[in-house]
């Protein structure tokens, strides 16, 4: 499961796991797409059986198991509204912050 979780999140600048009906990972869609940015959702509610296990394995890289579990440039920056520490705020408090066009342009997924 990790193998798969580390080529998911090197596939792409911006690698979103997301929950298709949760509120918090259609609200980081809607808000990366303000941003311009070009992103890779993983979805892990198709099929629940193995995205499951794959959210329990992010739980334990990352000390969130929460959706959306975004990463940029292979580095996890959080999720919507929260994260695990200064350096994984979510890309809610990074828009505030003004980091977050310059963190998707950093990494190469901004259009």
């Amino acid at each position: 499961v990790q193998s798969k979780i580390k080529e998911d999140i090197d596939s792409a600048p911006c690698v979103m796991f997301t929950w298709e009906s949760s509120p918090s990972c259609k609200q980081a869609v809607k808000y990366l797409d303000i941003a311009g940015a070009s992103y890779k959702i993983v979805r892990l509610d198709d099929p629940w059986s193995e995205g499951n296990k794959v959210r329990a394995e992010l739980g334990k890289m990352v000390g969130r198991s929460s959706v959306p579990c975004i990463f940029m440039g292979g580095q996890y920056v959080g999720g919507f509204d929260g994260g695990v520490g200064e350096e994984s705020t979510g890309i809610l408090e990074m828009a505030f912050k003004g980091t977050l066009r310059e963190k998707l342009k950093e990494v190469g997924a901004l259009e």
